[in-house]
């Protein structure tokens, strides 16, 4: 359909820095036509010291809201008037609605990647799940997990800077949510072994195997895989990791994190407008050829 800028057109976008490698305003361009919305969505570089003063503007400006990445996520916290649960428990923050003037924050990464583990054909919810990282995505993951049903939760992290982070997560999850979690020492393979025997997916949330170091792999023990065992990665570049592609010669199904982009704003989409992105029609434009 024919688009054009009109007196009553509302803005959005991303702020971050940097977001011009962003493909999120095509998404979401493409379905506001698709819908006969009447919204555009741009990125704007914007950086934690200039990050109060976009916000406040965004909020007088009346935006429909907007999304964050790195840096902003974490930052852009004490300038909202209030957070999902689940932007509660992670600390951060990836999408903000504006209802006039009043900005709600959610986090739409663990949706993301729960939905692409249905679109991957696999059911995790009352089940156990192993989870490596405590980063920001592996946090995101963990929650959203816990929230929607995963009946233990496995993390597994270093002993190091983000020990301290996993410990607090793990007791949030215990203390807000139905799911049990607990947290597991890497560097512990019996423990890692055993936990796999329990789980029916098992999630690498961290950046171990990701271009240019493809060679590397979180767990290098490949005996710890087998076949009733679902084997992920957030990682989609490469399109298969080595842990992937050990797991897959295994026995185990496999699949990777390229789809957690296009669902997470997905549910963005659904936040700002109340209805459904054209999921079908982004998919084939922007995710296609990337499988």
């Amino acid at each position: 359909m024919d688009y054009q800028i009109t007196g009553h057109t509302r803005l959005g976008g991303l702020l971050g820095s940097p977001v011009a490698h962003s493909i999120s305003p095509m998404m979401h361009n493409d379905s506001f036509r698709a819908l006969g919305l009447d919204c555009v969505y741009l990125c704007f570089d914007v950086g934690p010291e200039r990050l109060g003063q976009v916000v406040q503007a965004f909020r007088s400006m009346n935006v429909y809201g907007f999304n964050l990445t790195m840096p902003d996520k974490e930052a852009v916290i004490p300038y909202l008037d209030e957070l999902s649960l689940a932007a509660q428990l992670i600390g951060a923050v990836n999408t903000v609605k504006n209802e006039n003037g009043k900005l709600t924050g959610h986090n739409t990464d663990g949706i993301g990647y729960m939905k692409a583990v249905k679109d991957a054909g696999f059911d995790v919810i009352g089940k156990e799940m192993t989870l490596l990282g405590a980063g920001g995505a592996a946090s995101a993951i963990a929650v959203q997990a816990a929230i929607d049903g995963v009946s233990c939760l496995h993390l597994v992290s270093r002993r190091g800077r983000s020990w301290e982070k996993a410990k607090h997560l793990t007791d949030s999850i215990n203390q807000k949510t139905a799911c049990r979690a607990d947290l597991t020492d890497l560097a512990d393979t019996a423990a890692l072994s055993a936990l796999l025997e329990r789980s029916a997916l098992l999630t690498n949330a961290t950046s171990v195997g990701m271009a240019p170091n493809t060679d590397a792999t979180p767990i290098p023990d490949t005996s710890l895989f087998h076949t009733g065992l679902v084997v992920s990665d957030v990682i989609y570049n490469p399109r298969e990791t080595r842990l992937l592609a050990e797991a897959r010669e295994k026995g185990c199904p496999t699949f990777n994190g390229m789809y957690m982009l296009l669902y997470q704003g997905e549910a963005a989409f659904r936040i700002w407008t109340g209805q459904d992105m054209p999921v079908d029609l982004i998919k084939q434009k922007y995710f296609s050829h990337r499988d």
